[in-house]
C-alpha cells in the first residue's frame, strides 16, 4: 500500500507514545520580492518584509535568489559583493536586531575570474554571525518559453554541498535551478537535513508548469520540509518570475503559499513529522546505491 496505513498516525499528528514529548517546532517565513536593478530600493523592500516576518514570530526568514540585484550582465558584475558585503550586512544586522536566522537567498559574489561571479546564499544567525555560505552548483542554461538563459555567461558554479544548524535543526542549502537535480537533495537528506531551503527566481513559463510539482517531489522523496521563496513579476522587459513562494511538509502537503504579490508567508514546522513520515515510507533506508549505475 503506497499511503498511510489506516491504523497509523496521520503524518501531521503525533501518536499516543509521543503525546508527552515536547514538540520540536520551527516557525519559518518566505519573503517574496520583485527585485530589479536598484540595489538600495531592493534592500529597503527586503528589510521591511524581514521586519514583518520577525514581528510575526518567524525564527528562520528566507529571502529569494538574487535578492539585492537583478539586471543585465554588466550590472551583475558591477553589483557583486563579498558574502559579508554591504547588502548582506543589512540582513546580518536585522538578524542580530531581532534575534533570528536570516538566509540572504542569494547575491552575486566576486569569483577568481574577472568576467564571472558566484551566485551565493549566506545564512546569518541570531547574533549576526555568518553561519554558512553556499554557492549555486547547477547553472541555468536553458530555454524558457521563447527566452534563452545562459547563466554560464556570467556565473561560475560552486562545488560544495552545504548544510547548517538552525536551533538544532539541520537545514540543506540550495538555489533555484538546483531544484531539478534530485541527487543534490538526496545527499542533503543523507547528511541529516530535515528542512530544504530553495531560494529561487523561477521563470514564469517554467514555474507555472513545474514549480509546485518539483517542490513537493523533493519534499516527498526525502521526507523533508521544503521552504522556497521566489522572485515575482518582471525584472527586465523579457524576464518575468513566477512568484508563488511555497512551504511544503514531508508528506507533500502545501502548508503556506503566496500568489504573485510581494509579501511574506509563514508556517510552523512540526519537526517530529520528519521521523513519522520516514518511518511510514522509509525511502532513505531502502536505497540500493550498489546497483545504481548511470
Amino acid at each position: 500500500m503506497n499511503g498511510a496505513q489506516a491504523d497509523a498516525p496521520a503524518p501531521g499528528r503525533a501518536g499516543d507514545t509521543a503525546a508527552f514529548r515536547p514538540a520540536r517546532t520551527l516557525r519559518v517565513a518566505c519573503v517574496q520580492l520583485n527585485t530589479a536593478a536598484d540595489t538600495p530600493a531592493n534592500v529597503a523592500a527586503a528589510s521591511r518584509l524581514v521586519r514583518e516576518a520577525a514581528a510575526a514570530g518567524a525564527r528562520l526568514i528566507v529571502l529569494p535568489e538574487t535578492w539585492a540585484y537583478k539586471g543585465r550582465r554588466a550590472g551583475i558584475l558591477a553589483s557583486a559583493e563579498p558574502v559579508e558585503g554591504p547588502s548582506n550586512a543589512v540582513l546580518r544586522g536585522l538578524a542580530a536586531e531581532h534575534g533570528v536566522f536570516v538566509l540572504a537567498g542569494s547575491h552575486y559574489e566576486p569569483s577568481p575570474y574577472p568576467d564571472r561571479v558566484y551566485n551565493t546564499s549566506a545564512l546569518f544567525g541570531p547574533d549576526g554571525a555568518l553561519v554558512a555560505a553556499y554557492r549555486k552548483i547547477h547553472l541555468f542554461d536553458a530555454v524558457s518559453g521563447t527566452t534563452v538563459y545562459r547563466e554560464t555567461d556570467v556565473l561560475t558554479p560552486g562545488a560544495e554541498i552545504a548544510t547548517a544548524e538552525v536551533d538544532g535543526v539541520t537545514v540543506g542549502l540550495s538555489i533555484c535551478y538546483d531544484l531539478r537535480f534530485p541527487e543534490l537533495y538526496r545527499v542533503l537528506a543523507l547528511r541529516g537535513a530535515e528542512v530544504l531551503l530553495v531560494p529561487a527566481a523561477f521563470t514564469h513559463f517554467t514555474g507555472a508548469a513545474h514549480w509546485e510539482v518539483l517542490l513537493r517531489a523533493r519534499a516527498i522523496e526525502n521526507g523533508c520540509f521544503v521552504v522556497a521563496p521566489d522572485q515575482t513579476g518582471a525584472h527586465l522587459p523579457e524576464r518575468r518570475c513566477f512568484g508563488h513562494s511555497t512551504i511544503v511538509d514531508p508528506w507533500g502537503t502545501v502548508l503556506a503559499r503566496l500568489d504573485e504579490d510581494v509579501g511574506v508567508c509563514l508556517a510552523d514546522l512540526d519537526l517530529d513529522t520528519v521521523a513519522r513520515v520516514r518511518e511510514q515510507i522509509p525511502s532513505l533506508a531502502g536505497r540500493r546505491p550498489e546497483v545504481y549505475r548511470a
